[in-house]
Order: structure tokens, then sequence, then C-alpha cells
């Protein structure tokens, strides 16, 4: 819009995907040390005081300098920056720096950002960081995994701007609403409202705005804290969707595995009972170790500003659900867990009872034959 210059900003394209069971952090800082020329550090939040709000297992943070993007047609360099998470998730940050753009070109940037590297584009540019990163640190990776599961998610950052405006200025003068959208047409006013709902303001200079796949951070600092939690927010639904799916993949084979450990049962069943409960048990462990894991990816006391968009992050993102989900899937196989594990002690002492049985009677056949 004319009037309003981006001094400087920047548009963060994220792509998280899940490539393992988890990730030993310390080894992969170790591996990517001994790289020539590799830059790594633990991530913390910059601002917020370490025991108001901090990460549970700090992920690695890995610099992989810039990388040239064909954004809008032209050649552009953007910086890239890799998190490893110890629950086995990498988040991909690729940064197109915004210098001295009028409002109208800040917005079509965010739009050529979004049509080159987006959701729907191509994965090349993508999948090419994550070799690199995969090749340095994989040996860090315990079970690693295809890594088909992807999370999306895209910030349209503005740091300073021609003439310093209070939040409440600049919502009056832009509509946010189509950078947030994408749309070229205006929305309805109901539309808008709801689009516009996830605002958040801290001082009057500063406005944070939530959407499902997109928002819209306004802070004269450049203070990366907010958009580092929307980076944990988009982590932990990637690997609540990762166990979800799991769960509902798991579920049906083991109603076929208890099925067949039934069918035909006998007093000798009880080994068959012994190992299925065995290996579901097993994975109620796993899967609970993780999602404790994610779920305690950053812990919240004290600053109530930083926590506000954390969960409504989450929220947005329906991780509580998700959570909901897994939950109770994992019940069902604890339910079934203890359902065979007593199904084995009662096979073991059918078993006990006809080997006495048996005893008593060879007993009693012995003291005859000797009459």
């Amino acid at each position: 819009m004319p009037g309003i210059l981006v001094r400087r900003g920047e548009v963060i394209a994220l792509r998280l995907f899940d490539v393992a069971y988890s990730i030993d952090l310390a080894s992969a800082e170790a591996l990517y040390a001994a790289h020539a020329n590799a830059r790594s550090d633990r991530s913390r939040l910059s601002q917020a005081a370490e025991k108001a709000i901090a990460f549970g297992d700090p992920p690695v943070r890995l610099r992989l300098g810039t990388i040239e993007l064909s954004i809008g047609g032209m050649a552009t360099d953007a910086g890239v920056s890799v998190r490893l998470y110890d629950f086995g998730a990498v988040a991909i940050s690729l940064r197109v720096p915004v210098v001295d753009e009028e409002w109208a070109a800040f917005e079509r940037r965010v739009e050529a950002v979004h049509a080159a590297i987006g959701p729907a584009s191509s994965t090349i540019v993508w999948r090419d960081v994550l070799d690199r990163t995969l090749a340095i640190v994989g040996a860090a990776l315990e079970r690693p995994s295809p890594a088909t599961l992807q999370e999306d998610y895209l910030i349209a950052a503005v740091h300073e701007l021609g003439e310093p405006l209070p939040a409440a200025a600049l919502q009056q003068q832009v509509d946010l609403t189509l950078l947030l959208s994408g749309e070229r047409r205006a929305l309805s006013a109901g539309e808008k409202r709801e689009l516009l709902k996830q605002s958040y303001s801290y001082f009057d200079d500063d406005l944070v705005v939530l959407t499902w796949d997109r928002a819209f951070i306004y802070d004269p600092e450049g203070n990366p804290d907010v958009a580092d939690v929307i980076e944990v927010a988009n982590a932990q639904l990637l690997e609540f969707r990762y166990y979800d799916e799991l769960l509902d993949d798991e579920l049906p084979r083991m109603y076929d595995q208890v099925e067949a450990a039934r069918r035909g049962r006998s007093s000798f069943a009880a080994p068959r009972f012994a190992r299925l409960a065995r290996s579901l048990y097993t994975l109620v462990a796993e899967v609970t170790e993780l999602t404790e894991k994610v779920d305690n990816a950053l812990q919240v006391t004290e600053d109530v500003y930083l926590a506000r968009i954390y969960s409504s992050a989450l929220e947005l993102f329906r991780v509580p659900r998700l959570v909901a989900a897994v939950d109770r899937k994992l019940a069902i196989v604890r339910d079934t867990y203890t359902a065979l594990y007593e199904e084995a002690s009662s096979s073991r002492a059918e078993l006990l009872e006809l080997a006495i049985v048996v005893l008593i009677v060879i007993e009693i056949i012995l003291g005859l034959a000797r009459l």
C-alpha cells in the first residue's frame, strides 16, 4: 500500500520433517562440529527469562549459509538454518530478506515466496537441504524413517518501517487479511474477523497475528522468540500427527494378532499371549516416552505473552485434539496388553493344573502297577 515502506523485514518459510524415532543431539553437535566450516548452537529464546520459558531439551541449530532461489522470476539469496529436535523432527528455515519495499511489493514478495517454496511447490529445494543435513548428522539418528510426513508454515515479518507506527495504526492503513490469506479479492467482514481473531500485542508497536498456515509478525526489535515458538508448535503438530497415524496403522494389526493368538486356543496358548503382550507393552512404552518428550518440548511458566502465543498456536494447529486422540489409542493398546497378560497368566495356570493332574494320574498308574 502506498505510504507504508517496509524498511527491513523477512519472509520465513518453514518445512518440518519427521526423520527418526529420536536424535542424539550431543552426537549431532559433535558430528557437525567435525564438518568443515560448520557452526552449530543450542537454541534458546533470546529475550525471555531462562526460568520463564525454555526448551525442554534445547534443539541443535545448524547454520548452512545461503542458497540461491528463484523468487518471482528473480535470483534471490535466502539464509538457511536447520533445527534438530531430540524427538526426531528436523525443521528447515529459509529466510528471504526484505529491504526498502513498499507494502504492496512486500505482499507480492510473500506470495512469490509461497509460490516458489510453499506447500504446493516442488520439494527439491527442501530435500536438498535435508539431504545435506542428514549426510552430516545421519549417524546421530536412532531408527531413521523415510521422512514422508511434513509440515509447512510461512511467516511474514516486519522489523522496521519507513516511519515508525503503532500496531493499531498499521492495521488501519493496511489490510493484513490479504497477506495472511493469500487471496487477491477482498474477504467478507466475517472472514476477516475470523482470520484476525488470533492477534496479540505486548507493546503498542508490536503485533503478532496467527493463522493455520501463516503468521504476521511486526516487531521493531527483531526478536526471534515468536517465530521460534511458532516453529516448536509446528514440530509438536508434526510429531503428534506421526504417532496418531502410527497408532491408526497399529490398531487393526493388533486386532488381527490378537485374533490369531486366540484362534485354536488351548492350554499352550500362554507363550503366544505373552509374546504379543510384550510387543504391545514395548509399543506403549516407546510412544509414551516420545510423546512426553514432544509434550515437554517447550516449558512455559512466567512469560505470559509468549505463553499466550504458544498456547494459541497449539490450539489453532489442533494439537490438543491430536494429543487426546493419541491418548485414546494408547489406552486401547494398554487395555489389550492387560487383557492379554491376564489371558497368558490364566493359560499358564491351566497348564500347571493339567501338569498336576497328569502327575497324579501317573502316580496312580504306577501305584496300581506295583500291586
